[in-house]
């Protein structure tokens, strides 16, 4: 029986509270796992950009039958002589021979620390300074990793350093 009054069509006011209530819980509950997951992303691509380093400095000693430097660096041609090596990553060769910058993450990386300033890859060989890089979040040492580097090169990566002790940062 149309009296030809339009219908009223839509929701009230009551049920769309309620449904804009179950939104913010629903909200509320995802933003601590998503921020912890975007942290996560960016502590395993500075950990992977680490490893590449590593590898990259041992590759090139081994071929090019040359030491290489791998240190922390602020501005792109020189070590910074620092344990910090959250501005960068630079590879070096004999003086004046090659420069390479491998940057980590932008946007709230991991903080990168090393217990050398410089990491010495020999010629020819691949050996290489033990050291333990530790790369840490605003989630402290519970998250934390560490990048260990043997004395034959290769890095591994884990969740205690070289000494098998907790990290710290």
């Amino acid at each position: 029986m149309n009296d030809g009054t339009p219908v009223a069509q839509g929701h009230t006011m009551p049920e769309l509270l309620a449904m804009l209530g179950i939104a913010a819980v629903l909200a509320a509950a995802a933003v601590p796992v998503f921020s912890n997951l975007v942290l996560e992303s960016r502590m395993n691509a500075a950990v992977a950009t680490a490893m590449h380093a590593i590898n990259l400095a041992r590759q090139f000693s081994a071929t090019r039958s040359e030491a290489v430097q791998l240190c922390g660096s602020d501005d792109s041609r020189h070590c910074s002589n620092r344990m910090d090596w959250t501005g960068g990553l630079l590879l070096t060769g004999e003086p004046d021979r090659f420069a390479q910058r491998l940057d980590l993450p932008q946007g709230g990386s991991p903080r990168l620390r090393s217990n050398r300033s410089t990491l010495e890859f020999e010629a020819g060989t691949g050996f290489a300074t033990p050291a333990t890089l530790t790369l840490c979040d605003r989630r402290g040492t519970r998250a934390a990793r560490a990048v260990i580097v043997s004395r034959s090169g290769r890095p591994r990566t884990s969740l205690r350093d070289g000494s098998d002790h907790a990290l710290t940062c």
